[in-house]
């Protein structure tokens, strides 16, 4: 069968890919109509950028989405599920990547790493050390994690057992958190937090959670840092928050992406900003690649994915799977 990749993968993916007899096809150029080109006569795709929502009307053999990472919004999930398209994604194989990305950036806001590294080239020695005036420490500081996944699993701890840190999680399920992470409704986690991480998925119930009210609660001088989806944060809440310089903020996620030339957060001192790379390691991309993969194979053969998205779907993917003359 043919399987599409919105993006090169690892060598070891593709290797499980070809094993099985699978052919891969890579887009011919950019664009949501490069990716409906490439998935016109694709059985599976391999997701690594968001698909255009209405791919299925031009991919009739499509059997499988795969995501190549953990958060399925580059995928149309519910038109998946209605017309028996298998979703399935990679939970976990990032989480010491991502958490250990959190940590970074929380050390380059308390160390002020950022602006001492530029005074240094542009000021001097002495210039940079005065930017060391600021610096605090992690120990003792309280960390709020909105989302207590594998991620966010990893990421306390991290926090609370190699820093000190207090640690204040908000999950949709509290009984299930970790016994060294204190359950915090949202206020209260915004209002006593010196760094909140956004690790949760976007979803309906977490487009916007960050929002005004919840930015006006921050301790001036706190950290908000988003390795979830732009969305999950109110933008204009906290590009109003920053030009105040009330607040910090490290982001790796945007409303839209890339992010544009004259975006005004580039503009601001208050703000760590990196590509969408929180996730992206050597060990990582490799694991996300292989299960992908694995995944893939174990669809297209006709089995259950282990990593289940849309599982309402078994009996309409059997019927698309039958019609297209797979069974």
């Amino acid at each position: 069968m043919r399987v599409a990749l919105t993006d090169p993968i690892e060598p070891a993916g593709e290797a499980i890919l070809r094993e099985a007899g699978h052919e891969t096809l890579l887009p011919q150029g950019s664009g949501p109509e490069a990716l409906r080109a490439l998935c016109a006569g694709a059985d599976a795709v391999v997701v690594r950028q968001k698909l255009p929502d209405d791919l299925l009307d031009h991919a009739p053999r499509l059997l499988a989405a795969v995501r190549h990472g953990v958060g399925v919004d580059m995928i149309p999930v519910a038109d998946c599920t209605a017309r028996g398209v298998v979703v399935a994604n990679v939970p976990g194989a990032n989480a010491d990547a991502v958490a250990e990305f959190v940590v970074a950036q929380m050390l380059a806001a308390a160390r002020n790493a950022q602006a001492m590294h530029a005074a240094l080239l542009a000021d001097g020695w002495g210039a940079a050390r005065g930017r060391s005036e600021a610096a605090t420490e992690l120990r003792g500081r309280t960390l709020g994690i909105v989302g207590v996944g594998a991620i966010g699993t990893r990421l306390a701890e991290i926090a609370a057992h190699g820093f000190r840190m207090n640690v204040l999680g908000n999950r949709r399920n509290p009984q299930a958190l970790p016994p060294f992470v204190a359950y915090a409704e949202l206020p209260r986690l915004f209002a006593e937090s010196d760094y909140i991480a956004l690790t949760c998925p976007l979803t309906p119930e977490t487009r916007g959670l960050a929002s005004a009210a919840m930015i006006a609660r921050m301790k001036p001088g706190a950290w908000l840092l988003n390795v979830a989806r732009g969305p999950v944060i109110e933008e204009a809440a906290l590009l109003a928050a920053l030009r105040e310089g009330r607040i910090g903020a490290a982001l790796d996620v945007f409303w839209q992406q890339p992010l544009a030339p004259d975006h005004p957060l580039r503009a601001l001192p208050n703000v760590l900003l990196t590509p969408h790379v929180a996730g992206l390691t050597r060990e990582s991309v490799a694991a996300m690649s292989t299960v992908a993969c694995e995944e893939v194979v174990r669809i297209l053969r006709g089995d259950r994915p282990r990593n289940f998205v849309n599982p309402d779907c078994w009996e309409a993917s059997r019927a698309r799977r039958r019609a297209l003359g797979h069974l």
